[in-house]
């Protein structure tokens, strides 16, 4: 989030954004937010569909005293930062996407068993299902940690033991996988919602790495009528943790 000079933010979000917020702090105040059930943010018993995470962010925003903030999302982030941009339009000056657009229906298209080297999304179907995850996955989330970076980094050496174990803490207790869940559990409405929108107002900077840069070659330019599409290149589908120092070159230029 883009609103001055100064730059805070949560320990979790922090070191995602770590090498990127620094960068970007020389021409902004830059906020990385622990989004609604994440790390030591609130996760109360419903609330994920992603309009609803959009409004935490605007509130969040009013409450710094700013009228409008550009934004930057990176997956579940982006998500988020795509509904504040559709639902909060006077709030925003710019959005910038990472990988991963707002739930839309072709969710329904992604197969269980994946064949043609598509990638297998197991943890769609897992998350959805209400209980059995946290009994199944408490107490064992490096395991799922490890997973997730060593399948969705070109250098694996790029997050660390020490980050490895933090982002394991956040997401090792029940309630926390319950919350996690919850924002895949709520696809149903905001590919209902996605339904209902229409194009963003304000410029758009779609960034993706070379796996995903077809998919959103696309897609994307219909978001709105201002679309700006990059490849990140030599990273995987964690962008600010593998090439920080290209997506705050992208976001500075895009931002302005």
């Amino acid at each position: 989030m883009n609103t001055g000079r100064r730059r805070s933010g949560s320990d979790l979000t922090w070191r995602e954004f770590r090498h990127v917020m620094p960068l970007l702090a020389e021409r902004y105040r830059v906020i990385a937010v622990d989004l609604r059930g994440m790390n030591l943010s609130a996760k109360p018993a419903s609330g994920y569909d992603k309009r609803t995470m959009a409004r935490d962010i605007f509130e969040l925003v009013r409450h710094l005293g700013y009228s409008m903030a550009s934004i930057a999302g990176h997956d579940i982030g982006s998500m988020v930062a795509y509904s504040y941009a559709i639902n909060h339009p006077e709030a925003i000056t710019k959005l910038a996407m990472m990988e991963v657009g707002h739930p839309d229906p072709s969710l329904y298209e992604l197969r269980l068993l994946p064949s043609d080297g598509a990638p297998n999304l197991w943890w769609f179907p897992l998350n959805q299902i209400r209980g059995l995850p946290e009994q199944l996955l408490a107490g064992r989330m490096r395991f799922v940690v490890d997973y997730v970076f060593d399948t969705h980094l070109v250098d694996r050496s790029k997050v660390g033991e020490r980050d490895r174990l933090a982002y394991a803490r956040a997401y090792d207790s029940p309630d926390a996988i319950a919350a996690g869940n919850g924002w895949f559990q709520t696809f149903d409405q905001d590919v209902a919602d996605f339904k209902t929108y229409d194009k963003v107002t304000v410029p758009i900077l779609g960034l993706a790495s070379p796996a995903n840069f077809a998919g959103i070659q696309q897609t994307w330019p219909q978001l709105g009528a201002d679309v700006r599409l990059t490849m990140v290149d030599e990273s995987g589908h964690f962008l600010p943790i593998e090439q920080p120092e290209a997506v705050a070159q992208a976001l500075a230029a895009f931002f302005g």
